[in-house]
């Protein structure tokens, strides 16, 4: 038995770039303003990165992105004093995990409202984590958050890579910054390992549907390009075949070990990060189709 899924090359539509040798010598910390906008950036620390957007009344940030780095969370707030005296009025959590969300206390210390969806907000205080500040304001579906002339929408379109990630968009700009669920230009990593596979894919279908040209990834893509509707396009055809392939070999009694050790995706094999998700990807479905979880 050999689950493989290929196509012909002219099948695939959205090409992938391979970032630059020279990207190992960036420095940790980057800090970049969004091209054709009035004021909003990119907070970048090593692989993680998150928006904050600029306006005359004050500062929207999300996502500390200071899991294993002490100083991070104070690093970000001193990258944006950098760009303005204003001050942080607000810090939004992506969604639950940790390497996103740890070392928000310099933006409480700073004065920030700290916001997240209210599952969130319920499993944080479960787990206590020194490192994550609880959330000041709890929100269900929908919030509109309005500063300074700027609007900004957060969303929750339901289960994805977790039960609690916000999209958020700025519909003046047409961006949306959605962590983790849509990656740019690579292969599903080892965070798929947890995802909610089915839902996901109607919450892609979801955000597919909304108004946006760009799309800022909580991991930058390759050459930090930001994502457009034909990489989450591109991302929904990826998970449909291989819930379809693999379906069928668990539903045949293979998982997970023989699935684990045969199942490829050689329309996929030039993306960044393939060897590594492949076994995320084949163990995830396995668990849906083999065992219904």
């Amino acid at each position: 038995m050999r689950v493989i899924l290929a196509c012909a090359a002219a099948a695939v539509a959205v090409t992938f770039a391979v970032p630059a040798a020279a990207q190992a010598q960036r420095p940790q910390i980057e800090t970049k303003k969004v091209d054709g906008t009035e004021g909003v950036y990119i907070f970048r620390n090593g692989n993680h990165q998150s928006m904050f957007i600029v306006t005359k009344d004050g500062v929207i940030a999300t996502d500390p992105v200071a899991y294993g780095r002490p100083t991070g969370g104070q690093q970000y707030v001193d990258e944006i004093k950098k760009v303005t005296d204003k001050p942080i009025k607000y810090l939004i959590y992506s969604h639950v995990h940790f390497d996103h969300i740890a070392g928000g206390k310099a933006f409480k210390d700073a004065g920030a409202r700290v916001i997240a969806h209210k599952n969130a907000t319920a499993r944080l205080k479960v787990l206590k984590d020194p490192h994550t500040v609880i959330p000041d304001e709890s929100i269900g579906d929908k919030k509109t958050i309005k500063l300074g002339g700027t609007t900004l929408e957060l969303s929750y379109l339901g289960l994805n890579h977790s039960d609690s990630t916000l999209v958020m968009r700025l519909p003046k700009e047409k961006i949306v910054f959605i962590v983790d669920t849509i990656p740019v230009g690579s292969f599903p990593g080892r965070g798929f390992i947890d995802i909610y596979p089915l839902e996901t894919e109607t919450f892609i279908k979801k955000v597919i549907a909304m108004d946006w040209d760009r799309m800022i990834p909580g991991h930058p893509g390759p050459g930090d390009r930001l994502g457009t509707k034909d990489d989450a396009k591109a991302v929904l055809t990826l998970m449909e075949e291989a819930s379809a392939a693999i379906k069928t070999e668990a539903q045949a009694g293979k998982c997970w070990d023989a699935v684990e050790k045969d199942f490829q995706m050689p329309k996929y094999a030039t993306l960044p990060g393939y060897q590594a998700g492949l076994g995320m990807v084949a163990r995830r479905y396995c668990g849906l189709w083999g065992r219904g979880t």
